[in-house]
C-alpha cells in the first residue's frame, strides 16, 4: 500500500515538474526580426530651369530623373534588448549624413565612407516597461518630417527639416510618466556628427503627451550645446498633431533656434485630406525666417506645397506643385536675373516593402 502511494505521489510530482518546465519554455522570449525596405525616385522641373532655386533638402535637381534612396532597415529584439540597423543608398542618404564619407557638398566629409550609408544604428535596453536606454545613432526627434520618403506626405522637404537637426549620435533614456505622457533625455555629439574629435556635447530632451484615443498629440523638443563650429546653441520645437475626422487632420510644427546670439525660426502647417484610402492631399504652408542669415538662406520665405498621394498597393505616386516666395531676391529666373519667387513641378514614386 505504501509502495503504491509512493509511486502515485512520485507520478504527481513528476507531472508538476514537467508542466512547470513547459510553462518556463512558454515564458522564454522569442527573438523577433522585422525587415523594412523602400525605394523612391522622382522627376523635378523648376519653372525657371534652375536647380539652385531649390533651397531645401533632397530635391537639388531640375529636368532630370533622380534616384532618391534605396533603403533597408532591420529591427531585432530579444527580451529586454533590441537593435536596429538602418542603411540608405543614394543622394538622399548622402545629404542626410552630409558630414560622413565624401560629404555634401563633396569634399566636406570625414572620409569614413562606410558611415555615409548608416542612417541609424543603435542598441536599446529596457530594464523595465517604463524605462529604456538607447546607445548609437538615431534620426532626430525634432520635426514632423523624416528622411524616409514613404513616411512623409510631401516629397520635397520643408525649410524647418532642412535646417533643423537630421540625427543624433549618443545615449538617451526614454521614461514613461504614465498614460500617454513620456520624457526623453540624452547626451549626444554635436548635431549631425556621427564621429567627432571635440569633447563638446548636446543635451537633448523631449516631453510628449496625448489623448487616450490618440486624436491629439503634443511633443515639445529641446536641444542645447554645440552644432558644428558653434558652441552656444539653443533650439526649442513644438509639434501638434490633430485628427479631426477619419478624412481630415491638421499638423503643426514650429521651431526657433538661437545660435551664437542670432536666431532663425519656422512655422509649418500640414492640412491632410483623405477622401479614400487610395487617394489623399496634403497642403503644406511654411513661413521660414532667416533674415539674419544664420543658415545661409538670408531672407524670409513663404513656401506653399500641394501634394497628392495616390496609393496602389505598396506604391505611392506623389504629384506635387510648389511655390516659394521670399522677401529678398534669392532666386533666379530663366534669364539668370535675381527674383523673389520660384516654383516647380515634381512627380515622385515611393515603394515600401
Amino acid at each position: 500500500m505504501v509502495k503504491k502511494l509512493s509511486v502515485t505521489v512520485l507520478s504527481i510530482v513528476l507531472a508538476i515538474c514537467l508542466k512547470a518546465q513547459d510553462s518556463t519554455k512558454i515564458q522564454t522570449p522569442t527573438p523577433s526580426t522585422v525587415f523594412t525596405y523602400s525605394i523612391d525616385a522622382y522627376y523635378r522641373s523648376d519653372f525657371a530651369g534652375k536647380s539652385t532655386n531649390n533651397k531645401t533638402s533632397f530635391t537639388n535637381s531640375t529636368n532630370s530623373f533622380e534616384l532618391g534612396m534605396a533603403s533597408i532597415r532591420v529591427d531585432h529584439s530579444f527580451g529586454k534588448i533590441a537593435a536596429t540597423a538602418d542603411l540608405g543608398f543614394g543622394r538622399r542618404a548622402q545629404e542626410f549624413s552630409y558630414n560622413d564619407g565624401s560629404g555634401f557638398p563633396t569634399g566636406s566629409g570625414n572620409n569614413y565612407s562606410s558611415l555615409a550609408a548608416v542612417k541609424q544604428a543603435y542598441i536599446s535596453y529596457a530594464p523595465t516597461s517604463k524605462l529604456k536606454f538607447t546607445l548609437g545613432k538615431w534620426v532626430t526627434h525634432f520635426d514632423n518630417e523624416v528622411v524616409d520618403a514613404y513616411a512623409n506626405r510631401n516629397y520635397s522637404m520643408s525649410y524647418l527639416f532642412t535646417y533643423g537637426p537630421f540625427f543624433h549620435t549618443g545615449v538617451k533614456a526614454d521614461i514613461s510618466l504614465g498614460g500617454k505622457t513620456a520624457l526623453m533625455v540624452g547626451i549626444a555629439n554635436p548635431t549631425d556628427f556621427t564621429t567627432t574629435n571635440t569633447s563638446a556635447k548636446m543635451f537633448l530632451a523631449q516631453l510628449s503627451t496625448g489623448t487616450k484615443n490618440d486624436k491629439f498629440k503634443a511633443i515639445l523638443n529641446y536641444q542645447n550645446g554645440s552644432i558644428s563650429n558653434y558652441s552656444n546653441v539653443n533650439q526649442i520645437d513644438l509639434i501638434l498633431l490633430g485628427i479631426l475626422s477619419n478624412k481630415f487632420s491638421i499638423n503643426y510644427d514650429g521651431t526657433i533656434a538661437n545660435i551664437a546670439g542670432k536666431s532663425w525660426n519656422s512655422n509649418v502647417f500640414y492640412f491632410n485630406y483623405d477622401p479614400s484610402n487610395k487617394f489623399g492631399f496634403t497642403l503644406r504652408t511654411e513661413y521660414f525666417d532667416d533674415t539674419k542669415n544664420i543658415v545661409g538662406v538670408g531672407s524670409s520665405v513663404f513656401a506653399t506645397t500641394l501634394s497628392a498621394n495616390i496609393h496602389i498597393d505598396n506604391l505611392t505616386i506623389i504629384p506635387e506643385i510648389r511655390f516659394d516666395n521670399a522677401r529678398d531676391q534669392i532666386f533666379l529666373n530663366s534669364s539668370n536675373a535675381n527674383t523673389t519667387g520660384a516654383g516647380n513641378l515634381l512627380v515622385a514614386a515611393v515603394y515600401k516593402f
